[in-house]
């Protein structure tokens, strides 16, 4: 197709239909994958759109049948085409990503948020925490953009939040997230690993999406995986080296009557085989099950204790 006949061809699409549906057939036929806020063509689709033409997206049916601008036309045609050809994420494309019900910026420099525990704060976490104003202290470790230390500063209304990661540059990002919900004064972002930052501070709650993909499964990713810090996403050679140093150092940073969760991916089998003696409760969301943990203070004592041991032996 030459390059006058190509623009008489879009040219054609005048509606948001016939550009949602030229777009579902773009990303069908280049088989792009999905999984950073949608799961398919259609949404993808449609949050893109939706986007480049500044409209509510949530509100697809009202807009069908509206024509686009040739300025307009132009910009869908050129985000379109730069999800296919540089296989990048969505929300990466128009700096936006949803959780929790929950708008947030998002760039290059963090994981694009897909936490489950977004839906589990939207939620209260109500099955394990049945007096949201008792929480007064949470921790959110491995922050990224920042998304679940503001989601648990509007679900605890009274708790302040501290948030670490160990990239300054998600932090960046955290801070202009944190800045824009207006929490600079609830919400502290700290640079470090895991716990170093808050090395004698105990809290109500702690909630933890390290990363835990493993060696193998990271040598698989898809391109729109490896577009996003691939410190985001390493957790060792099974997955979990960061999630048995959380379990490990829990004990000394929760309050007696405090509480952990943290999210696992595909760890539930290794997990419950390295550590019988814990009471896992699992904690299931729309779409997962037995893919983020909850245990209270008092089940990681045994941790903490074997931890001190094992440090005494060396």
């Amino acid at each position: 197709m030459t390059g006058q006949s190509r623009h008489e061809a879009l040219a054609s699409l005048a509606t948001v239909r016939d550009w949602l549906r030229w777009s579902v057939s773009r990303f069908n036929a280049a088989g792009i994958f999905y999984g950073h806020g949608t799961t398919n063509a259609l949404d993808e689709a449609a949050f893109l759109l939706l986007k480049t033409l500044h409209l509510p997206i949530d509100q697809l049916e009202p807009w069908l049948e509206a024509r686009l601008t040739d300025s307009e036309r132009a910009a869908v045609h050129d985000v379109v085409e730069r999800r296919i050809t540089t296989r990048k994420p969505a929300p990466y494309l128009v700096n936006e990503a949803w959780i929790g019900g929950r708008a947030f910026y998002v760039d290059e420099r963090v994981i694009v948020p897909r936490s489950l525990l977004g839906e589990l704060l939207a939620k209260g976490l109500s099955p394990v925490v049945l007096d949201p104003g008792g929480i007064e202290l949470v921790l959110d470790l491995c922050t990224g953009s920042g998304c679940l230390a503001i989601l648990s500063a509007l679900t605890f209304p009274h708790a302040e939040i501290a948030a670490t990661d160990i990239s300054a540059e998600a932090l960046a990002v955290a801070a202009r997230n944190v800045e824009a919900y207006g929490l600079s004064d609830r919400v502290m972002l700290l640079a470090g690993d895991l716990f170093g930052p808050v090395p004698r501070q105990c809290y109500d709650l702690i909630l933890a999406n390290p990363p835990y993909v493993s060696v193998a499964a990271m040598a698989s990713f898809p391109p729109e995986h490896r577009a996003e810090p691939a410190l985001a996403h390493a957790g060792g050679a099974d997955g979990l080296a960061l999630v048995r140093r959380i379990l490990a150092e829990g004990a000394a940073h929760l309050t007696s009557t405090g509480h952990i969760v943290v999210e696992v991916g595909t760890g539930r089998p290794l997990l419950e085989a390295e550590y019988p003696h814990l009471p896992f409760v699992w904690l299931d969301t729309e779409d997962s099950e037995g893919e983020v943990f909850w245990l209270q203070a008092r089940d990681l004592v045994p941790e903490r204790r074997a931890r001190r041991a094992a440090d005494a032996k060396r």
